[in-house]
This record gives structure tokens, C-alpha cells and sequence, in this order.
């Protein structure tokens, strides 16, 4: 169960952690939009609609939806497809309502498929990522969007040449915005009575005031430096900013095509990103994800219908969000509603931050998602956790996040495989005056996937032996696995002379259990020492059966 907190129970820090997500989101609203070739106002819309509809009706209390830098390349192709922005619009539409129909279907329980290193490689590889994007912003290089997450990036350049372009286009008045912003990051909470107003805030405030003392000489920045909100000369500009889908279009496949693609992928990252703030949530609480997924469906409909991108949660807002000191859902809300006001009342001064203040927000903020003490952390847990952690972070720094998470994820399935091998029996060989024998005991779960370890312990046993198989501990054994003990005892077994007991399998396994008594009578002649071997491993019992 969730633990429930009162909307209102840390109104002071939600307030301020909102303001915070608020700063952050503007330039990433505008540069998803810029970068998916929607016009920049439908950024805008997206986070409005994230923080204030789906803020109001998801049950997490810390995740901050919006626009997504994963769903540009399929925004991108999906308009210059379909034709019209209006078209586009409809598929939003559409994809909405698929994404509330998964919710209403229970489907939000794939996210428990999920293994946790493949989300703390996520985590990481975007808190890197973070770190790449914003290098360029924090000495001045404004060239690349703020929404373009991806490793190769709109303009041609990636995240790795960009960084090379940095060094020649190396801003003195932003570099020196971004040091100093950085150092009231990190040290401003550190100052007694004045740690009431967060340090972020201060940081946007102390960077607008550098940028006026700067007005004049090298350091002063011009308006490619800054934040660039449309400004609407009036109510109706303001108003005629808003868009409606093209319903005409509802017999053209193409829309329905994307609308399917823009339900699953949206529901994907949705439901990672609220598993990985959950994990982040300093109380440790539990987002319904099949309400998520009803909350994003619903705020995705909406968003379409009035001009917005889609929407998922977003990990770099929500991590933020949880840096700046949120604690419940009242912060995302208040983080849409100041994107609603702003946009409509006072774009222009918005338009003063400069984004080197912001790129040190975001500076912080991804240093803090992959500490080194993650990776040492992740490396102490051992082979099987740290390669599918480390391919992750790899894969999704050098490609994409779906791409990434699918290498993770294959990888993990990989070590389970592995980790299945070695742990489907337990075995131990016995020393009888009679000669060697082998005793395979089942685990209590024996799946398809123990299949291939206990075929190839079967076949490698020596002629003329005895094994007894003892499923007398196993509450399942998948049928494959029996088919495989049927055809070793009937086939295999007597072409090589080798004896089979079977012991403790149960009359629904339809399998017939060798004399209880002979199994006994053969126990009963052991001689000798047992030496027993924790977990199953064929090569490791061909070593064992080795003469002395």
C-alpha cells in the first residue's frame, strides 16, 4: 500500500521544490518542442497539463510529468509523416484513450518485469547524460536545443563533439554565472537563517543580477544566452497559441499508428520513471501504476485536444523535484500552474534567466543521480548486477532510453539464465561398495528455464552409474523438465547402463517413483565420505566424477 501524505502537509517545501521544477521545466518544455518540430508553445502546454492535470490525478506524490526528449524522434517522424500538427494532435488524442484503457486493464503491472539494476542503470546513465547536455549551456554554447536528450543530437553533432565544440565558443560571463550558482547550490543551505529560501531560487535571482551587472563588455550575455518564452502581445495572441485536433482525420491509418506507438512508448517511460522516483522518494512510498497509467491516458487526451506534446513522467523533473525538497504532489501542481502564469502574464521576465544558472540546476542534479558511490554499490552486488547495470548506462548514453533499457533488460535476462543453470538442483556424489553414485536433488521451483542445466548434467553422466533423482523437496517442475527426466530414464539412461532412481515425485507429475525401499537399501550401503556441492553445475559435477 501507498503511505498516504496530506496535500498540504509540507505546503512550504512543496511551494519552493514547485518553483524550482517550474525554472527547470520552461527551457525543457521549449527545447522538446524546438527539437520535435512542434511549434514552442505546445512544449508549454504538455507542462502545464503534466503538472496540473495529471499532477492532480496521479496517486505519486513525488513524479513530474511533462513533455519527454524520449518520444522527439517519434514526434518528429510521426508530424512530418501525418502532414499537419493538427493531424499529429489527434493521434495524441487517440493514444490517450489507449493509454486510459491500459490502466483500466490492470497492464500497468509490467513495470514489476523491471529488474531494480536495469532502473538504477537508467537513474544513472540520465544523471550522465544530464551532465553531457548541460556542460555546453554551463560555458555558453547555447547552439544544441535544451530538450535533446539523445545522444545524436538534431543538429548532427552528438553529446561527445558537442562537448569538443564547447572548447571554441567558451562564454567568460556564463562560465562565471554557472560557477557561481553552483557554489549557492551547494553551500547556501550551509548559511544559518537564510536557508529558508532555497538555494536554487537564490541561484536564478543571483544569476539575473550578474547577467544586468554584465550589461556591457565581454561579459555580458545577449538573448541567445537566455531563456526564450513566446510573448504574446494579447489575450487573443495568447489564446490563438492554443490548437485543435484535425477529427477528420480519424480514418487515416497513419494516425492510428502512432497513436499506438505514442500509448506504448509513453506507458514504458512513464512507468519506469515512476519506479525510479519511487526508489528515489526519501519515504519510500508506492505509485499505483495502473492509476499512473489512467492519470497519463487522461492527461495525454486533454494535452492533444488543446494543442500539447504527449506527456510522460519525466526523471530529470522528478529527480529535481525531489532535490529541491518536495515531498508531496502539490509541488508538480504548483509547477504547472506558474507555467500557466507565466506563460499568459509575464513571459518577458522569464525571458532574463540565463541558462547557465539553469544548466548548474541541472549540473547538480545529475551529479547526484550517478555518484561514484553507485557504481561502487552496484559493483559489491556481484557479476550478475553489475554487467546489466553498467550495458544500461552504457546503452542509454550512447543510444537512447528505450534502446538502452531493452540491452539492460536482455542482459538481465541473460544472468537469470545463468543464475538458473546453477541453482535448478543440488547434487552430491556417494561412494557405494557397488560403485559411484549421484544424487540430483530438485529445487523447490524447477521451470522451463532449468531445462538445459539438467539435460546437460544427464547427459554427462558416466556409464554404468547410478543417479537418484529426488524431487521430494519440489512443490513444480515444469513438463518440459519432465519430458526431459522421462526420456533420460527410458531412452538415454539404459543405452549408457546407467541405473535411475526417481524419489518424491508426485502422482500429478505422472512420472512412476523407483521402490522407496531400494532407494533405501542403497542408501543404506554408502560408504565413505559425501561431499556435497550447494548449487547445479554440470561441468562442476564432471569435475567431481573425476577418478581420484
Amino acid at each position: 500500500m501507498s503511505k498516504q501524505t496530506s496535500l498540504f502537509a509540507n505546503i512550504k517545501a512543496d511551494a519552493s521544490s514547485g518553483l524550482v521544477v517550474f525554472l527547470i521545466a520552461v527551457p525543457l518544455c521549449l527545447g522538446i518542442a524546438l527539437a520535435s518540430g512542434a511549434p514552442l508553445f505546445s512544449g508549454l502546454i504538455a507542462g502545464i497539463i503534466g503538472g496540473l492535470v495529471i499532477g492532480a490525478l496521479s496517486g505519486a506524490q513525488l513524479s513530474v510529468s511533462g513533455p519527454a526528449a524520449g518520444l522527439t524522434a517519434i514526434v518528429l517522424t510521426a508530424i512530418t509523416k501525418l502532414g499537419a500538427f493538427d493531424v499529429f494532435l489527434l493521434a495524441v488524442v487517440l493514444g490517450g484513450a489507449m493509454q486510459l484503457l491500459l490502466g483500466i486493464a490492470k497492464a500497468g503491472s509490467v513495470a514489476n518485469y523491471f529488474p531494480s539494476n536495469v532502473i538504477k542503470g537508467m537513474l544513472t546513465a540520465i544523471g550522465i547524460i544530464i551532465i553531457l547536455k548541460q556542460l555546453p549551456h554551463a560555458f555558453g554554447y547555447d547552439k544544441d536545443s535544451e530538450g535533446d536528450f539523445a545522444f545524436i543530437q538534431v543538429d548532427g553533432d552528438n553529446s561527445f563533439t558537442a562537448l569538443l565544440s564547447t572548447l571554441n565558443h567558451i562564454h567568460l560571463g556564463a562560465t562565471l554565472i554557472t560557477a557561481i550558482s553552483i557554489l549557492i547550490i551547494l553551500y547556501w543551505n550551509k548559511i544559518p537563517k537564510l536557508n529558508v529560501v532555497p538555494a536554487p531560487l537564490v541561484a536564478v535571482l543571483a544569476g539575473i543580477a550578474l547577467n544586468k551587472l554584465f550589461s556591457t563588455g565581454i561579459l555580458s550575455l545577449d538573448q541567445n544566452h537566455l531563456v526564450s518564452l513566446p510573448v504574446a502581445a494579447s489575450v487573443n495572441d495568447f489564446i490563438g497559441q492554443f490548437s485543435l485536433p484535425k477529427f477528420s482525420a480519424l480514418t487515416n491509418k497513419e494516425v492510428w499508428i502512432t497513436a499506438a506507438t505514442i500509448a506504448i512508448v509513453a506507458s514504458v517511460e512513464t512507468l519506469l520513471n515512476v519506479e525510479a522516483t519511487d526508489k528515489l522518494d526519501p519515504l519510500k512510498r508506492y505509485t499505483n501504476p495502473n492509476r499512473e497509467l489512467r492519470a497519463q491516458g487522461i492527461g495525454n487526451m486533454i494535452s492533444g485536444l488543446i494543442g500539447g506534446l504527449p506527456i510522460t513522467s519525466v526523471i530529470v523533473r522528478s529527480s529535481a523535484n525531489i532535490n529541491a525538497g518536495g515531498r508531496t504532489k502539490l509541488a508538480t501542481m504548483v509547477h504547472g500552474a506558474l507555467l500557466l502564469v507565466c506563460a499568459a502574464l509575464i513571459p518577458g521576465i522569464l525571458n532574463m534567466i540565463p541558462l547557465a544558472t539553469l544548466a548548474a540546476v541541472l549540473l547538480v542534479t545529475g551529479y547526484k543521480l550517478c555518484k561514484i558511490s553507485i557504481f561502487k554499490e552496484m559493483f559489491k552486488n556481484g557479476k550478475y548486477q553489475w554487467i546489466p547495470f553498467v550495458v544500461t548506462v552504457v546503452a542509454i548514453v550512447f543510444t537512447d532510453l528505450l534502446m538502452g533499457i531493452a540491452l539492460g533488460m536482455a542482459v538481465s535476462i541473460i544472468a537469470i539464465l545463468r543464475g538458473n543453470i546453477k541453482s535448478s538442483y543440488f547434487f552430491r556424489k556417494e561412494k557405494y561398495n557397488t560403485g559411484d553414485s549421484i544424487r540430483l536433488e530438485l529445487a523447490q521451483e524447477v521451470s522451463f528455464l532449468n531445462k538445459a542445466s539438467i539435460m546437460l548434467t544427464l547427459d554427462h553422466l558416466p556409464e554404468n552409474s547410478t543417479v537418484v533423482i529426488d524431487a521430494s523437496k519440489t512443490s513444480y517442475i515444469d513438463f518440459d523438465v519432465l519430458e526431459t527426466i522421462r526420456e533420460f530414464k527410458d531412452v538415454k539412461a539404459p543405452q549408457k547402463d546407467i541405473t535411475v532412481m526417481l524419489t518424491g515425485f508426485k502422482d500429478v507429475y505422472n512420472v512412476m517413483n523407483s521402490s522407496d525401499i531400494s532407494v533405501e537399501q542403497q542408501t543404506a550401503q554408502t560408504s565413505g565420505h559425501v561431499h556435497t556441492i550447494s548449487t547445479g553445475n554440470h561441468k562442476q559435477l564432471l569435475k567431481e566424477l573425476q577418478p581420484n
